[in-house]
């Protein structure tokens, strides 16, 4: 598979787009009022869709669930259970956040706080599990982060802009 393409479509939305390993192009259309679109590309033509599936937004929600985002959670909790003293939170990303457009990497998460962000949930039902740190945080994202009660404070308090 290669890289999801993330590509900026002025007065219409996001696109994010990526190629399976068998050389289906999938992309999602995130329309800025909210609305989505499920696309698949021609294989003889990348620029061209040959399938465009609207969704609305508990459609997209049935879907993600389906494409495993509810596993996540579901595989943490697990995980929390077996190793004592570890929490699995749900940081947002508020519009006024210091890193609000800005990257993982910037937050210096694990070394300042020793806290591990594991997926960011977006805003329109999508997630991104095992983020990278060029992954940018966007206002109204939400971090799934793992690590003790008192580094998922201190990550709280970062993203805060309070530490």
């Amino acid at each position: 598979m290669n890289a999801l393409v993330e590509t900026q479509l002025p007065g219409v939305g996001i696109r994010h787009d990526f190629t399976t390993g068998r050389g289906d192009r999938i992309g999602v259309l995130n329309r800025l009022g909210g609305e989505r679109e499920l696309l698949l590309y021609d294989r003889n033509d990348p620029d061209a869709c040959s399938t465009t599936v609207r969704l609305e937004e508990s459609e997209s929600e049935v879907l993600a669930q389906l494409l495993g985002v509810t596993q996540i959670t579901q595989n943490l909790d697990a995980v929390r259970e077996a190793v004592g003293g570890l929490m699995v939170e749900r940081l947002p990303i508020e519009a006024g956040s210091t890193f609000a457009g800005r990257t993982i990497s910037d937050t210096q998460m694990r070394t300042r706080t020793g806290v591990s962000i594991v997926a960011v949930l977006h805003q329109e039902g999508a997630a991104t599990p095992s983020p990278g740190p060029e992954q940018t945080l966007e206002p109204g994202d939400t971090l799934l982060v793992v690590g003790t009660a008192e580094g998922v404070q201190a990550a709280d308090l970062r993203l805060r802009g309070e530490r």
